[in-house]
């Protein structure tokens, strides 16, 4: 029989037990992580950054309150996340949350640390209005400070906050050099890459010059859409740096394609020659895709001249990608006026991997090429499948020294232009080519943080709305009807559980 003194009791030992669960639950911070790419869970490259920490880091997260739910989620992965750093460095990273938005001097505050906010539709009594959010955070280490300026949700969360304490914790940058003088495109005009490769890198330019190779003090040489013809003794000086450890990547252009006047053209710059020597050859011709991009095409519709997207094959999106430190992460890079890439890998030596491939429904058009934006493709326009268009090279690739390289079939797909002509590209355009430095350049491992995020997999497009809503109500009350039914049937065993012992009968 249940007393006052039991009940009362119980209560109080349930209370303790709540009590407790939060301390222990506070000191010692655990999580369970099922996502496939592991996205809440400390990667070793973090761990070995923390470890090598000699002093406290300080981070300040400025985070909105009162945001929609779906924004405000950022929040707490990232202060979720915050604790994992503290408990994997032994609490040398600190950290604090502010309110931007509880006073004036708080929001200005902010604004001078770097963290700009962001308009977002919030709704509210059936109405939707904008409102100001922050979402960044400063760090600051050893005297020195940087900042996240905006925590965007469903990206590399890991990586923009280990790589920004990699960045104050360096004592010295590894040094890259972009070769200039032959027709490649400047600095100024891959602002997307430059932007995130000055993170860890010391960035230089070169010039072949015939008194000095290239330095070795440049761990990597990268060579992005040279347009010019580089002269044989050049070339040579790839060999020699190649034979020293040095290692190099290459964005080639073969072909060029120009809207303006509907053609398409061979490019020879030397290098296509000098590759194929080493058993790579960048094909002279043009991919074309099933799987592609759009231009847009003036039309006359009655007394309307409209602007309509048309498909357009010489722009392959490249979806298929290797299980390779380059691509992990990669979900779709487009590829201007690409060119295939073959290779016969003879010399054991040397190690060849396909890095991506194009669609099941490929060709190839040797140039000259007229492009006809009217055209309708039809299947027979591709007859051949998954061809290279990217390739990792390692081991002895001249002379006996270890080296890497990485090609690319595409010279444009991470180059932003300049003026007019200038765009913004698609994050995946600009992490495959730095991932590719990375893999050249840097061994701390945060190559593979930079795509690791929260993976977007919609509905195809082509299910019907029926089968759509289908989905949507079987993820809302499958749930519920399977703890209904658990209920039920554990409902059912009791009561058969109770009847049997009220049956039982005792001597």
């Amino acid at each position: 029989m249940l007393t006052k003194k039991k009940v009362l009791t119980s209560l109080a030992l349930i209370f303790g037990i709540l009590v407790l669960v939060n301390i222990v639950a506070d000191r010692f911070f655990v999580r369970l992580d099922f996502t496939q790419d592991h996205e809440f869970t400390l990667s070793q490259a973090t761990k070995n950054i923390l470890n090598d920490l000699t002093g406290p880091v300080t981070v300040t997260a400025y985070f909105s309150e009162n945001l929609p739910p779906n924004i405000a989620q950022v929040k707490n992965d990232f202060k979720d996340m915050l604790v994992e750093y503290s408990n994997a460095s032994g609490g040398k990273v600190v950290y604090q949350f502010v309110n931007p938005n509880k006073d004036r001097e708080t929001e200005i505050k902010a604004q001078e640390a770097g963290i700009q906010p962001v308009m977002i539709n919030v709704r509210e009594r059936d109405q939707m209005k904008q409102q100001r959010a922050y979402m960044g955070a400063t760090l600051q280490y050893e005297g020195k400070t940087d900042k996240i300026p905006f925590i965007q949700p469903g990206t590399a969360m890991e990586y923009a906050l280990s790589s920004t304490i990699k960045k104050l914790s360096l004592k010295h940058k590894t040094n890259i050099a972009f070769l200039q003088g032959n027709g490649e495109p400047s600095l100024s005009e891959m602002r997307q890459l430059e932007e995130q490769l000055s993170i860890l890198y010391n960035i230089h330019t070169f010039k072949f010059n015939d008194t000095t190779g290239i330095p070795l003090t440049y761990k990597t040489l990268i060579i992005i859409a040279p347009s010019d013809t580089i002269k044989p003794n050049d070339i040579q000086q790839l060999n020699d740096y190649l034979s020293k450890g040095g290692r190099i990547l290459i964005a080639l252009n073969r072909v060029k394609g120009n809207l303006q006047n509907a053609r398409g053209s061979s490019l020879f710059t030397g290098l296509g020659m000098w590759l194929k020597n080493k058993g790579i050859d960048v094909e002279d011709g043009f991919v074309i895709d099933a799987n592609c991009g759009n231009i847009m095409v003036r039309q006359q519709q009655g007394m309307f001249v409209m602007n309509t997207p048309v498909r357009f094959p010489y722009l392959p999106v490249i979806t298929n990608f290797a299980d390779h430190p380059i691509t992990k992460g990669i979900e779709s890079v487009l590829m201007p006026f690409c060119s295939p890439i073959k290779y016969s890998n003879k010399d054991s030596l040397i190690h060849i991997v396909t890095l991506a491939t194009t669609s099941k429904n490929t060709g190839i058009q040797k140039p000259p090429v007229y492009f006809n934006v009217t055209q309708n493709w039809t299947k027979s326009d591709f007859p051949v499948s998954s061809l290279p268009v990217a390739v990792a090279v390692y081991g002895k690739i001249a002379g006996n020294s270890y080296s890497k390289m990485v090609i690319f079939g595409d010279g444009d797909f991470a180059t932003n232009g300049s003026g007019q002509n200038s765009q913004r590209l698609e994050a995946d355009n600009i992490n495959l080519m730095a991932n590719s430095i990375d893999w050249l350049s840097d061994d701390t491992g945060l190559i593979a943080l930079r795509t690791k995020g929260i993976t977007s997999r919609p509905l195809k497009a082509d299910l019907s709305s029926g089968t759509k809503a289908l989905v949507k109500y079987l993820n809302f009350l499958l749930p519920i009807l399977i703890i209904i039914l658990y209920g039920f049937f554990r409902y059912q065993h009791r009561r058969k559980l109770r009847n049997k012992w009220m049956n039982e009968t005792y001597d």
